[in-house]
């Protein structure tokens, strides 16, 4: 297999011949920007599709060679470069596997990219809910038994929705079987692995998705690996889903003015896996374990490891997720999320060689542990209505017979019962709390309770400021 990176290599020659532009974008190559001068310098590579650098929807030339060597490195039969992130990506597979009121069974704790898509189809879900896991206090997997009985239930659904890792990196050990027992029916299994692009650069790291059998893996390149926001793969390796419907939506829903700087940094990823040794891995985990041994030393403070080893819980008795996540803010440490008992740190995927301030980070996370004893507690008993006791669970009206219905705002504290008009979403990690079809229960409410008490953020239909919520009438 060649290693190189032969997009970058064809834009660092183009740039060098100081082009002048008649063309789009009109910045022309950075000389009329107002952007500060760090970000100006990378404008002479933001260019569009011109002769000699290909068609990123039809692509024949650079940008063929580039997903080509993206296909061999992670074993697939063919990918594709995603310039509008892995919600596209979740998009595409979803649209080329299900159409209007067909069946398909999609894990709970999905993204809301996944429910969007199954909204626009207007398909009829089937929500499985993951197990509760106790020690990280977080939704995790779809259990084996689970989908058995979902599937023996719903016999005609088209597609199997599932993720791994979780936001928290969480990683099923039944996945494999969960493929393999999909695929006995003839059924897809759709994979939105968004927090592992970097499980197949080393054998130490959980398998990914893709050599477990999935038929479709979307990959946020952004979210572990040296990619830029927004830069996402795309994987097909099936005998059930074809590739080219799978390319005919992502032509309809990318966008017709691709980011040739996107484009570069997806390379560049790509090249960064291809490369990255055991010997690379074995460098991360000791310099991993060395800290995370220096944490443990901080009074107070509770570290926990998940599945995926780039991920870590950084937790503090009597203190929600959410003041700790202030406080490390304060000594200019942040994470990437916080929930209600803890912070999500995400690791950076180093080579040997390679630096990052852990040693100083200590000190300033132990600073904002020390600062924590000014704050008053906030005791969280966690309850057991954050735990799903269904199992298996279908809205009370689909997606197409919602259309025909009207709405109404009601205090959400009157909600229970009634049915959901809104699409309410702690964010991060952007898991839907509620769904417009689902009935609204006390278990629901008692959790957005909660949220709202510890100063959570929310995305979607809602006006929780006034104690409203939207169900239908």
């Amino acid at each position: 297999m060649r290693i190189g990176r032969p997009l970058i290599e064809t834009l660092e020659n183009f740039v060098e011949k100081q082009p002048t532009s008649f063309h789009v974008p009109g910045h022309k190559n950075g000389l009329i920007s107002g952007l500060p001068q760090p970000i100006q310098g990378m404008l002479p590579f933001d260019v569009t599709e011109l002769t000699g650098l290909d068609d990123f929807h039809h692509p024949k030339e650079v940008i063929y060679e580039a997903e080509r060597l993206l296909a061999q490195t992670y074993g697939a039969d063919r990918s594709f470069f995603l310039v509008n992130g892995s919600t596209v990506g979740n998009l595409a597979m979803i649209y080329a596997t299900c159409k209007r009121n067909e069946k398909i069974i999609v894990q709970r704790n999905a993204h809301k990219s996944i429910f969007h898509a199954l909204q626009l189809i207007g398909a009829k879900p089937i929500y499985v809910s993951p197990e509760w896991d106790d020690e990280t206090r977080t939704a995790t997997h779809v259990s084996l038994t689970t989908l058995k009985e979902a599937l023996r239930i719903h016999r005609d659904v088209k597609a199997v929705i599932l993720t791994s890792p979780t936001y928290y990196g969480a990683v099923s050990n039944e996945l494999k079987q969960q493929i393999e027992l999909c695929h006995q029916m003839n059924i897809p299994v759709l994979v939105d692995e968004a927090h592992g692009a970097h499980l197949t650069a080393s054998k130490q790291f959980p398998e990914s998705a893709l050599d477990l059998g999935a038929d479709i893996v979307v990959q946020s390149a952004h979210k572990t690996l040296p990619a830029m926001t927004m830069a996402s793969f795309l994987h097909i390796k099936s005998n059930i889903v074809e590739a080219e419907q799978v390319n005919r939506y992502l032509r309809m829903l990318q966008s017709s003015s691709p980011s040739y700087i996107l484009l570069a940094s997806l390379d560049d990823a790509r090249h960064y896996v291809q490369t990255y040794l055991e010997s690379d891995a074995n460098y991360l985990l000791d310099r991993k374990k060395h800290w995370i041994e220096a944490l443990r030393s901080i009074q107070s403070l509770q570290v926990i490891e998940m599945d995926d080893p780039l991920k870590v819980l950084l937790r503090v008795r009597s203190y929600s997720g959410f003041q700790l996540k202030d406080a490390l803010e304060k000594q200019g440490v942040y994470s990437e999320l916080a929930d209600l008992h803890q912070v999500l740190f995400i690791l950076p995927l180093l080579k040997q060689g390679q630096s990052y301030p852990f040693a100083e980070t200590r000190m300033r996370i132990k600073e904002a542990v020390e600062s924590l004893q000014s704050v008053e507690e906030v005791p969280i008993e966690f309850a057991a209505a954050f735990k799903e006791v269904n199992k298996i669970s279908i809205p009370e009206y689909s997606f197409c017979e919602l259309e025909e219905k009207d709405t109404e705002w009601i205090p959400y504290m009157r909600a229970i019962g009634r049915i959901s008009a809104s699409m309410v979403i702690p964010y991060p990690p952007g898991i839907p709390l509620l769904i417009p079809g689902e009935k609204i229960t006390v278990s629901k409410l008692s959790q957005l309770e909660e949220l709202l008490a510890v100063g959570a953020s929310f995305q979607g239909n809602h006006q929780l400021e006034e104690k409203l919520i939207c169900v239908y009438k």
